[in-house]
């Protein structure tokens, strides 16, 4: 039998009883949207979550800590540095130190006017920023001796000596601002300190003060996963800091090793075991994948129990398609009959009613993934608070909050899998028609 034949008189037995074929569809398409909306709400949630830890900091970022309370031989020294540079996977090394010198204290402004009381502040090497992943909000990252870069938000750490006790700080956290829906920005600092040259007050425990000039050449992105010092602290040359170090703790035996070290992996999926190689060398280490891996984990069990609660509304519509080819070769015996004494192939009868069921499947999935997507972009919508240009962009392509994510693959194997649902169901009663015999077909009323 020629495929053009095939196909004409597939569609001609489908269309003969239309009301019964049109219901086998529906079941069909019941079964596919559950499938597709139900993957995409765990898609969307999975997206949900990886937004919520991009937010908090670089994933693929790792803090390598020294051994806890001194305890074991590996310190964090230039050895360690080349060693962790040279572990798979590993992109970009870099050592950090804090400042600890007494009290510190920053000026700024005419006289002094603006004090930050507290601040932290971090050494390390800034020609390695950008291969780390830094990211800066102003300014320039290549800074000369004697400059540094602010943190994003520590402009709002310093309070203004010439304003009353009360009103001489702004409170970032506090007043309703931010930048969710129906809140304002929070109002500029007293100061921009991009450009300016800072005083750095540093008092020892023996009450001796020491003061070094700071200019300020950029403003670094808040990171927490690169250090709180890009939130509110300032970011120096190793060189720089070990300068100041020296001058504020004359006499004092400097340590030589780093307090801590910052390792990047060229992927998230790595980071789990450079993490393990690391502490093989009797270091601790930090990192997102603690909180990372079980979200992933959990919301693949979601996506997995949501999958099948859809998968059971398919099945129920499989027992449809079987028993509607099951009617349909009861009815069709004669016909059956008739089509074998004209000499007709049996894998032709096979394939023909094969053909229906897997056309039942087909059109019972494109018409599911056309109702799914739909639905999908009406959930986005309202949940992005209404029509336009930007949230029908965001509710299709992504960039915001997305309740249902429906991507190409999970349309794909949505008619795939209705397809093959179709011909699984179709199988029996295919074997069933190819089995009656022709006079006994041939007889039948």
């Amino acid at each position: 039998m020629r495929k053009k034949d095939l196909i004409r008189l597939c569609l001609q037995n489908l269309l003969r009883k239309k009301s019964r074929t049109l219901l086998t569809v529906l079941g069909v398409v019941i079964g596919g949207c559950s499938i597709v909306i139900m993957v995409s709400l765990g898609i969307g949630m999975k997206e949900s979550q990886e937004r919520l830890l991009a937010e908090l900091g670089d994933l693929t970022i790792i803090t390598v800590n020294p051994p806890q309370g001194g305890r074991g031989k590996t310190k964090l020294d230039s050895k360690t540095v080349h060693r962790l540079r040279a572990l798979q996977g590993v992109t970009a090394v870099m050592p950090r130190k804090s400042l600890e010198s007494g009290s510190t204290r920053l000026l700024a402004g005419t006289s002094g006017r603006y004090v930050a009381d507290w601040t932290s502040i971090m050494g390390l090497e800034i020609g390695g920023m950008e291969e780390m992943g830094f990211h800066l909000a102003r300014g320039e990252r290549a800074v000369k001796s004697g400059e540094v870069i602010l943190g994003e938000y520590t402009a709002y750490s310093f309070r203004d000596t010439l304003r009353p006790e009360g009103s001489n700080t702004i409170d970032r956290w506090g007043g309703g601002w931010g930048e969710e829906a129906g809140k304002t920005p929070a109002p500029d600092p007293f100061f921009d300190p991009l450009g300016k040259t800072l005083t750095l007050e540093i008092e020892t425990e023996s009450g001796e003060k020491f003061t070094f000039p700071l200019r300020v050449a950029g403003i670094a992105k808040e990171d927490y996963s690169k250090g709180s010092e890009t939130s509110e602290g300032i970011l120096m040359s190793l060189s720089d800091l070990q300068r100041i170090a020296e001058k504020a703790n004359a006499g004092k035996k400097d340590n030589k090793n780093f307090g801590s070290i910052l390792v990047k992996v060229n992927h998230i999926s790595q980071v789990a075991s450079v993490e393990k190689e690391i502490r093989g060398m009797g270091l601790v280490t930090e990192s997102m994948e603690s909180i990372r891996a079980p979200m992933e984990k959990e919301a693949r069990q979601k996506q997995m129990m949501l999958g099948g609660l859809g998968a059971i509304s398919l099945v129920v519509a499989a027992i449809g398609i079987t028993n509607t080819m099951i009617m349909s070769i009861s009815e069709r015996t004669k016909e059956i009959g008739i089509m074998k004494a004209l000499g007709c192939y049996l894998r032709d009868i096979r394939l023909l009613f094969l053909a229906e069921a897997g056309v039942i499947g087909l059109a019972g999935g494109i018409v599911s993934c056309a109702i799914s997507t739909l639905v999908a972009l009406i959930t986005n919508l309202v949940s992005l608070g209404g029509v336009s240009l930007e949230t029908v962009k965001i509710a299709l392509l992504g960039g915001g909050a997305r309740i249902c994510v429906v991507p190409i693959w999970l349309l794909v194997f949505a008619i795939f899998f209705s397809v093959l649902i179709g011909l699984g169901s179709g199988y029996y009663p295919a074997n069933k028609a190819v089995r009656i015999p022709a006079l006994e077909a041939i007889k039948s009323d």
